[in-house]
């Protein structure tokens, strides 16, 4: 499941909120652990030991603003136990049951207690009874350098997808792109990267110049990479981000969208 955005208006009594997580999506087949675009996710042997035989969908958390450790751990192709002991499986759902998401999360909350795993722990969800409510959830996560709020609308099934039964609500809006080509600096970033050419899965091109480092400057993500930038809403005419600014490397997923 993939989430769209939260609009103003959304019939919160429909929905479970809980924290949006900032670590690597993760899912268990049942046999094995892999990332959001099916690449296996080489954990160690005890990190999964005792997981059920059926899906678990969560996320692979290390702490808040702590994402690059999460990706940094996850990609190695040699598990270092050591730093895999930082990591938690944060599940929030079950792919395969056959109910509604409230269903689902009831029955996860005893699944996970049995398997006795401090490491591998439900995502709390809890409800908001107005918009009022929504905000200060959303001040306090944020307050606490949280990335913001997911809502998961109760009585829906799990299915693949993007959707408004997962809405995301975050205190700017950001998306990914694929990097095309770099742009050279003029002026003070002669020499280095001036701006990324990036392309939408939808086929949008537009240039991202700002929220890079110096020695993101000096050594930029690679053409055929994928970026998340963040921005402030979307040019009417032409589809455009506005003053879309580079976030980060998505290293964790090598193509689509978060």
């Amino acid at each position: 499941m993939l989430a769209n955005v939260y609009r103003s208006g959304t019939p919160l009594a429909d929905y479970l909120v809980s924290e949006k997580l900032d670590g690597v999506r993760g899912y268990w087949d049942g046999e094995k652990l892999l990332t959001r675009g099916g690449e296996r996710i080489e954990a160690p042997g005890w990190f999964t030991a005792g997981w059920p035989d059926f899906p678990l969908d969560g996320e692979l958390w290390v702490g808040r603003g702590q994402f690059a450790s999460a990706v940094s751990i996850v990609r190695q192709r040699t598990p270092d136990d050591a730093a895999w002991r930082t990591l938690s499986f944060m599940v929030f759902d079950l792919p395969g049951h056959p109910g509604s998401f409230a269903e689902r999360n009831t029955a996860l909350k005893p699944l996970l207690a049995g398997l006795a795993l401090p490491w591998v722990r439900p995502v709390e969800q809890f409800r908001v009874a107005d918009r009022a409510g929504l905000r200060i959830a959303f001040d306090r996560v944020v307050k606490n350098r949280g990335e913001g709020l997911m809502l998961h609308r109760a009585a829906s099934l799990y299915q693949a997808g993007r959707s408004d039964d997962l809405l995301k609500l975050k205190p700017y809006q950001d998306a990914e792109a694929k990097v095309i080509a770099h742009l050279p600096g003029k002026g003070k970033h002669q020499g280095v990267l001036g701006a990324l050419l990036v392309e939408t899965a939808a086929g949008l091109r537009f240039r991202i110049g700002t929220g890079f480092s110096d020695a993101q400057r000096r050594n930029p993500p690679a053409p055929g990479s994928w970026v998340t930038y963040r921005h402030i809403g979307l040019n009417e005419e032409s589809g455009i981000p506005r003053f879309a600014s580079f976030m980060r490397v998505r290293e964790d997923i090598p193509g689509g969208e978060r």
